[in-house]
C-alpha cells in the first residue's frame, strides 16, 4: 500500500472513529487499509472514546414497535441530532434491536448481552456504531406486551416507517376485540399521555408534589387559610382527573370521558384497561 493510500485510510478512520493517528495508522498496517477490520480492531480504543461522549446529552432518536401474534415490544433507541436518527446505519441497527427486544420480552440487561446478525452483542455493535458516527447513542427503555390477560393494540405518531415513529402507545384491553376502539384507545393515550389509568395508580410521592406546588402557588398569591386548602383540593383533583386514563375527555368527543366510551362499547363484560404504555423519544432526558 502506497504511503498516500496509507495516509487517506489513515485520515478516513480518524475521522470515523476519532482515535489518534499512531493508533490508526498502526490499525490499517494491521489490516492491510481495510476499513471495516481497521474499526473492529480499535474497539477498545473506541470504547474509551464513546464513554467521553457518552457525557453528552441525546434527546433525539427513534421509538420502535415489533408485533407478532398478537404480542408487542416497544423499544426507544436514542442518538444526539434528528440527522442521525435518518442515518441507515442507525436504522439498520435500531429495527434489528427492536426484533432482539421482541425476544427478549424487554430485559434490557439480555438485550445488551445478545448477538446480532453479525456475531457480535449488542452492547459492542453499540460501540462501534457511537465510534462511527460520532455521537451518543443509547439503547434508553423497553417494555414487551404479552397475550395474558387481554388483547393488545398499538399506535405510532409521526411515523417514518412502518412501525417506527416519535411516539409509540401500547394498550393491554380485557373483554375487548374490537381492533378500531383499541387503535383509537392508543391515539388517545399517545396524544393526553396519562400517567396512569386510575388514582390508585398515581404515585403519592407524585400526588404530594403536586399539591405542595398548587399550595405554594396559591400561598404567593395571597390567599390563606382555609380558602388554600379549598382551592387546593379543587385543583389537585382536576389534576388527578387530568392525568389518569380513564378520567380523561375522550380525544374524539369532548363531551364523554374515556370511561363512559369504554361503557358504551361493551358486550356481555365490562372492557377494562389492564395495562399502557407511551413512549415519546428524548421525554425526560
Amino acid at each position: 500500500m502506497s504511503n498516500k493510500n496509507l495516509l487517506d485510510n489513515v485520515k478516513k478512520l480518524r475521522e470515523i472513529t476519532g482515535v489518534g493517528f499512531k493508533d490508526c495508522k498502526n490499525a490499517i498496517e494491521e489490516n492491510n487499509g481495510d476499513i471495516e477490520k481497521s474499526i473492529e480492531f480499535l474497539r477498545k480504543k473506541g470504547i474509551a472514546k464513546a464513554s467521553k461522549k457518552m457525557q453528552r446529552n441525546a434527546s433525539e432518536g427513534l421509538v420502535l414497535v415489533y408485533e407478532r401474534s398478537g404480542e408487542i415490544a416497544v423499544v426507544e433507541i436514542n442518538s444526539e441530532t434528528d440527522f442521525v436518527a435518518k442515518n441507515k446505519d442507525f436504522l439498520n441497527f435500531s429495527k434489528e434491536v427492536s426484533k432482539i427486544n421482541f425476544e427478549m420480552l424487554g430485559d434490557l440487561k439480555k438485550i445488551q448481552d445478545s448477538k446480532m446478525e453479525n456475531g457480535i452483542i449488542v452492547k459492542d455493535n453499540l460501540v462501534s456504531l457511537i465510534a462511527k458516527i460520532g455521537e451518543k447513542i443509547t439503547v434508553r427503555r423497553s417494555k414487551f406486551f404479552d397475550k395474558k390477560l387481554g388483547n393488545n393494540f398499538f399506535y405510532i405518531h409521526a411515523s417514518t416507517e412502518k412501525n417506527i415513529g416519535k411516539i409509540a402507545s401500547i394498550v393491554k384491553l380485557s373483554n375487548c376485540d374490537d381492533n378500531e376502539l383499541g387503535q383509537k384507545l392508543a391515539m388517545h393515550i399517545a396524544a393526553s399521555n396519562p400517567i396512569a389509568i386510575d388514582e390508585q395508580g398515581i404515585k403519592k410521592d407524585i400526588v404530594d408534589k403536586e399539591k405542595e406546588i398548587i399550595k405554594a402557588e396559591l400561598i404567593n398569591s395571597g390567599k390563606t387559610g382555609d380558602i388554600v386548602e379549598k382551592i387546593s383540593k379543587g385543583k389537585i383533583n382536576k389534576f388527578i382527573s387530568e392525568n389518569t386514563l380513564l378520567n380523561q375527555i375522550w380525544i374524539m368527543d369532548p363531551k364523554k370521558k374515556v370511561s363512559d366510551i369504554l361503557k358504551d362499547k361493551k358486550k356481555d363484560k365490562d372492557i377494562k384497561i389492564v395495562d399502557f404504555v407511551r413512549f415519546k423519544v428524548g421525554e425526560g432526558v
